[in-house]
């Protein structure tokens, strides 16, 4: 009797499989995907004047 049953090891070969298609599906082909992919450039907020006195 092994430690795990079979299909653990099958949920985590599908698991594995739809992250993969998932992130490439996010991601695309194309070289330059993770410059231009998942977190975009900061921007600074627009400077407004203290109206509080």
């Amino acid at each position: 009797m092994g430690l795990f049953k079979p299909d653990l090891y099958r949920s985590f070969a599908v698991g594995f499989a739809l992250g993969a298609v998932a992130l490439l599906a996010t991601m695309g082909f194309g070289g330059d995907a993770p410059k231009a992919g998942v977190i975009g450039s900061a921007q600074a907020a627009p400077v407004v004047i203290d109206q509080t006195r």
